[in-house]
């Protein structure tokens, strides 16, 4: 469960992440465990909450790969500015050199524990990248039950919305870098969708992600896994009117 226990002491945990599913969610459950959290979306956007005086973080954890200002770089001119330490998070191995520049690294989805431990500053394995099952699940029952044990309904329910709307956007990104031959694109839009969906527990759409990054490159995987990504975002919808009724 998405149960830390209360600490008397808690370190105020910057949170940098691009994806705003995997943000909300991370911050939702650092919140509601009496962590005080501040967000930024992006490095240079960190860098001006630092440097405005408005966080004074004892733990940074940012995403390995986003827009702009970011790896090595970032953790560079973050040590730079404040002490605190910094961990890695991502849907997928990041350069060793970024590895090797932070405190500690967690691969998207992780639970809870390893969540903990992390802010224990200790040193958990990556979680291995889950099978690709013939039927994937919509949305992990596991991860429902943590949020909703966790969270009200209400709560629970913003944040499955917000992926789905999150979703859709992102197909469209897709379909305009699928149509232009954009294969960097094509991989960055499937990452976050791997990393974001996989933080809420959507894991039909995650798993559909990495396949996106993982083949890039081939026109014809990329067209037919989108169609099974619009088919992944109905059943998400579909989801929502099933399990939290209007």
């Amino acid at each position: 469960m998405f149960n830390f226990g209360r600490e008397p002491q808690s370190p105020i945990v910057l949170l940098i992440d691009d994806d705003i599913v995997s943000r909300e969610v991370m911050a939702t459950v650092l919140t509601m465990s009496d962590y005080s959290v501040h967000t930024a979306e992006d490095g240079q956007a960190a860098l001006d909450l630092l440097d405005a005086g408005e966080c004074v973080p004892g733990l940074i954890l940012m995403d390995a790969q986003m827009p702009g200002l970011s790896g090595a770089e970032l953790m560079k001119q973050l040590r730079a500015r404040i002490q605190a330490s910094i961990f890695v998070i991502s849907a997928s191995r990041p350069p060793e050199e970024v590895v090797a520049a932070a405190d500690g690294f967690l691969l998207k989805p992780f639970g809870a524990e390893a969540l903990r431990a992390l802010l224990e500053k200790q040193r958990p394995a990556p979680a291995p990248e889950p099978a690709q099952k013939r039927a994937e699940p919509v949305v992990s029952e596991a991860t429902l039950a943590q949020l909703r044990a966790l969270m009200p309904e209400t709560a629970v329910r913003e944040i499955y919305a917000a992926v789905v709307t999150d979703l859709g956007k992102r197909l469209e990104a897709l379909e305009d870098a699928i149509a232009t031959g954009d294969a960097a694109k094509v991989r960055r839009i499937g990452h976050a969708i791997k990393g974001g969906c996989g933080m809420a527990g959507a894991m039909q759409a995650a798993h559909l992600g990495a396949q996106l990054e993982a083949g890039s490159d081939n026109l014809d995987h990329n067209v037919r896994v989108v169609g099974d990504l619009r088919d992944a975002l109905r059943n998400l919808e579909r989801m929502l009117k099933i399990e939290f009724p209007a």
